[in-house]
């Protein structure tokens, strides 16, 4: 599996305009349910619970909400990138303003290693600083996708 099975170029949001990490996982729920037909009361609802349980702020101004909701066929991905870095609860304080959000069809193993994959490359070298200093959604999708 690689970023490319996970992301579409479509799927790609550049400065976001979002003041808090409830109105970003709105957002960010209302157009995953936009292009999945999910009802976005659910996506929200399982990433909420997801947060619940501790951030999916990993550091370093990244987060990766994620949930596996019920009716879904094949993994769905978005990234963003707020205007503004939005506080998120995580694990190192920091405010995020890079986020994969990653919806899984119930398999455990098929989303963990969805997770592994985006987390990998979220860390590779130089990757987060192409996302930030990205023009548009497209350099954006290509700093993600490179292998």
């Amino acid at each position: 599996m690689n970023i490319a099975e996970l992301l579409r170029p479509e799927n790609v949001l550049v400065d976001m305009d979002a003041s808090s990490k409830q109105q970003l996982l709105q957002q960010l729920s209302q157009r995953a349910a936009e292009v999945t037909g999910l009802d976005p009361a659910a996506v929200l609802n399982g990433l909420s619970h997801r947060e619940t349980l501790g951030s999916t702020g990993i550091g370093q101004g990244i987060a990766i909400p994620h949930s596996a909701p019920a009716g879904l066929a094949a993994p769905f991905a978005l990234l963003a990138r707020t205007a503004k870095p939005v506080e998120f609860d995580a694990i190192d304080d920091q405010p995020v303003d890079l986020i994969f959000l990653l919806l899984s069809p119930a398999d455990r193993a098929s989303h963990l290693k969805a997770l592994s994959v985006v987390s990998r490359q979220l860390r590779a070298a130089g990757v987060t600083e192409k996302l930030r200093r990205a023009r548009t959604a497209g350099e954006m999708y290509a700093a993600m996708a490179a292998e």
